[in-house]
């Protein structure tokens, strides 16, 4: 991995168990030049959405990719959704979701270069494991 790297290649997932119902976020950030995995988390949520979910996958990208310094940001994820409401083509409704959008709005303006991306499922598999391991490890947790 080249040590002043700041291209970055991100995959996220939002898992839910029910919607609402126990949820998660995925994440896993590589390199761009080489692929390099430099950061992979499963952050459980409590209980939310899957679109809740989704968001918090990205916010929590946002904030590790600008803790790496980076400059640019190609995010690929699997919410049509999300997706298109952060490209104004609809309308954040849920009042649940307005403040995330607006700081994921934010955060992603702090890049030289930020693309979201809108991929199959298939794509986002290491992002969606993270995510519903969190939920497994935090339902263990509760029943210990």
């Amino acid at each position: 991995m080249n040590a002043d790297a700041r291209d970055f290649l991100v995959h996220i997932d939002g898992a839910s168990s029910g919607n609402p119902g126990p949820a998660a976020a995925g994440v896993v950030i590589r390199t761009a030049d080489d692929g390099t995995i430099v950061h992979e988390e499963g952050h459980y949520l409590g209980r939310a959405t899957n679109n809740v979910a989704e968001y918090y996958a990205l916010l929590i990208a946002l904030e590790e990719l600008l803790a790496l310094r980076a400059e640019s940001a190609v995010v690929y994820t699997d919410s049509e959704l999300m997706v298109r409401q952060l490209t104004g083509r609809y309308k954040v409704k849920a009042p649940g979701l307005k403040f995330v959008h607006a700081r994921v709005k934010r955060l992603s303006s702090l890049l030289k270069r930020f693309e979201l991306r809108h991929v199959s499922r298939e794509e986002t598999r290491a992002a969606d494991r993270l995510a519903r391991k969190a939920i497994r490890e935090a339902r263990r947790t509760r029943t210990k």
